[in-house]
């Protein structure tokens, strides 16, 4: 498999070259030339298949030459060793519990693989890495976790100050040895065009080895796409159509989804659930994209104003509005809304959303056509990353990891920056 630049399709790179540079020379993102169908012999036995078994299948079409066979199998059995169960909440309503991984998010999947894939090719090339990574709330843990320790990998990782729960910033800040917290004194927005524009920097790559561990990485988006892969499973026998509603920010979760809708996973639609930072929904009602500043809510990781993953999604579609909008449906809602949710669910269900989950709950309530259709939609982190807000509508305690407990006890370290390009250049040729 070869990929080229959302920017430019004429080049042509390695899975291995594509995950080590991250975003492109000329700040696309990388992209498989072509999807590939998967065979029928594997949906007729995907009922059957572990969740590493899946992964592997799904993978090794992208991966190609780069990973050998067996090293791969062995990296899908390591990272998914967790379980991701499609939990019913109410009459064709369920969740699939992303949260069940060590930093207790959905960015545990990705995080993982991605980070045992770039060890293995620094390994191959024994030459340091330095892995930029702008966090909204999760990503920067689940990077942190999966790299930390690995030899020849630093961890750099940019979070707006004042706008991740008290939990995620003490998952970022916490861990040491070969991890390094930024606190940017802006909006994620800003620590993303930070990490973007250090990628196009001459000064800074012939320097350092930079890399990306957002979903702009190809090996952070991939196995995205293999939960859906073991929703579906789950699912099954059902004559219903399958939707899925995907709670979204840089909307890597639901490019992971449409990829596997394109590789013949057998789902109807999806729903693109945000907060008020609505770009997305927006441009499926209007045909216009236009990004705008984040907004801060209480459903911080969908607090994105520029989505990286929505030129993987006009790939996708090669850009036919009309196309994409057969696929997927778009919906937002405020934070009082998504408050409302959560003491709904909790009140006629016992069942605790964290805020990003309410939102994918309203986005699927919003469309599902109970008669015909069953739905999902994702529940990316466990409630206690945001216990503040979560105890405050339910009024209720909510029981916190032994993991999260463990990190509430560290000593907070990170270094203040501003949004400056310049200053955050001088800090990583001094690192």
């Amino acid at each position: 498999m070869k990929y080229f630049s959302t920017n430019n399709k004429e080049i042509r790179y390695s899975f291995k070259e594509a995950v080590i540079k991250g975003l492109a020379p000329d700040n696309g993102l990388f992209f498989p030339v072509s999807i590939p169908k998967l065979e029928d012999e594997f949906f007729q036995r995907l009922t059957e298949l572990s969740l590493p078994k899946i992964g592997y299948e799904v993978a090794k079409h992208f991966v190609g030459d780069d990973i050998s066979d067996s090293d791969l199998k062995k990296i899908t059995e390591e990272v998914l060793n967790f379980p991701i169960p499609v939990v019913s909440i109410e009459d064709g309503v369920n969740t699939l519990e992303l949260f069940h991984g060590p930093t207790c998010a959905f960015k545990d999947v990705g995080a993982r693989f991605m980070s045992r894939c770039l060890s293995a090719f620094a390994k191959q090339n024994q030459k340091e890495v330095t892995i930029l990574v702008a966090t909204s709330g999760d990503t920067g843990s689940a990077v942190a976790n999966g790299f930390l320790g690995v030899e020849g990998v630093k961890v750099i990782i940019l979070y707006p100050a004042g706008k991740v729960s008290k939990i995620q910033e003490q998952q970022l800040t916490t861990m040491g040895q070969n991890i390094t917290a930024l606190e940017v004194d802006g909006t994620f927005d800003d620590c993303q065009a930070l990490v973007k524009t250090a990628f196009g920097d001459d000064d800074l790559n012939a320097e350092l080895n930079l890399t990306s561990a957002n979903s702009i990485n190809i090996a952070r988006l991939l196995p995205q796409s293999f939960y859906y892969f073991y929703a579906w499973a789950q699912l099954q026998p059902t004559n219903k159509k399958v939707v899925f509603s995907v709670p979204s920010g840089n909307y890597g979760n639901l490019t992971g989804g449409l990829l596997a809708k394109q590789m013949g996973l057998p789902i109807d639609s999806f729903i693109a659930s945000a907060n008020i930072n609505k770009v997305v929904p927006d441009y499926l009602s209007s045909g216009k994209y236009e990004p705008k500043a984040s907004v801060q809510t209480i459903s911080n990781a969908m607090d994105v104003g520029a989505p990286s993953n929505f030129a993987r999604m006009m790939e996708l579609y090669q850009e036919n509005h009309a196309e994409i909008c057969k696929d997927i449906k778009g919906a937002w809602f405020s934070d009082k809304e998504t408050q409302e949710a959560i003491a709904d669910v909790y009140n006629r269900k016992k069942y605790i959303l964290d805020p990003h989950g309410s939102v994918g709950y309203l986005g699927l309530k919003k469309y599902l056509n109970t008669d015909s259709e069953v739905g999902v939609f994702l529940e990316t982190a466990h409630p206690a990353k945001f216990k503040d807000t979560v105890e405050k509508v339910l009024n209720t305690e909510i029981r916190v990891p032994d993991y999260l407990q463990e990190c509430l006890g560290k000593e907070k370290r990170s270094i203040l920056i501003g949004k400056n390009f310049s200053e955050f250049k001088s800090f990583l040729l001094l690192k």
